[in-house]
């Protein structure tokens, strides 16, 4: 469903992808790693057709995402860092927005405003403002708009980023039970969420692809306990020079 093929980007003289390749079937459930400026987001949006690559090619469901952008929107939920919520909006009015930017026959939006408010718990708050509502209710209304138009890949970045632990929790169940029916790439710097969630890792360091294999052969391979073990060998943290 996913599939990127020696994708790099530069922004100026900066590289911040060098010659990414992978490629994720049907159904997995991939986690992907990397420090901040690592290059994540940046792949995140030439997958979904925000950003152009300087070289290579990447394809959702068959279709070039650069010559095919708005074709690719469709098979694609993306669900960025900071959402793009409005606030003065009911959870209703929103995702029924939501529902008419991705061009759902409007004999279905009903239909489809119940399944997302139903699948991400919502039903209890949808005629409430979302500027009353918590971040991890908020969390799961940018879930809802991503997955409203019944999209084949499912592309999260931080999707549990500032939630506490029971609001993690929801977050997961709900990645989950979406387990076998979309391809999901989910980003975070949450590694006990991507344990819990993600059955095969792709690691990224300084822009290029340094792992891509399952969560179990990594851990054996590296004689890890946990990803977290496995993420601070392959990333050391910077010792900071003193002046002294």
């Amino acid at each position: 469903m996913i599939i990127a093929q020696k994708i790099s980007k530069y922004f100026g003289k900066v590289e911040a992808l060098k010659d990414i390749s992978f490629e994720i079937g049907q159904g997995e459930i991939v986690g992907f790693l990397g420090k901040n400026g690592a290059g994540k987001t940046t792949l995140m949006r030439i997958l979904t057709s925000y950003l152009t690559p300087n070289a290579g090619r990447a394809f959702i469901a068959g279709k070039d995402v650069t010559q095919k952008g708005v074709a690719v929107r469709r098979h694609i939920g993306y669900l960025p860092e900071t959402p793009s919520l409005y606030p003065y909006m009911t959870v209703r009015e929103y995702l029924k927005f939501a529902a008419q930017l991705k061009d759902i026959p409007v004999r279905h939006i009903g239909r489809s405003i119940a399944k997302v408010l139903d699948d991400c718990r919502l039903s209890y708050v949808q005629n409430t403002l979302i500027a009353h509502l918590s971040k991890g209710y908020q969390q799961r209304i940018g879930i809802a708009q991503a997955i409203i138009h019944d999209p084949a890949v499912l592309i999260l970045d931080e999707p549990t980023n500032g939630l506490d632990p029971t609001q993690i929790q929801q977050v997961r169940k709900l990645i989950k039970d979406i387990e076998h029916q979309r391809t999901v790439l989910l980003s975070t710097h949450n590694l006990f969420e991507i344990e819990k969630i993600a059955r095969r890792i792709l690691i990224i360091n300084r822009g290029q692809l340094i792992k891509d294999q399952s969560l179990e052969s990594l851990l054996k391979e590296e004689g890890a306990t946990g990803l977290e073990e496995v993420f601070l060998k392959l990333n050391p943290p910077q010792v900071e020079r003193s002046d002294d």
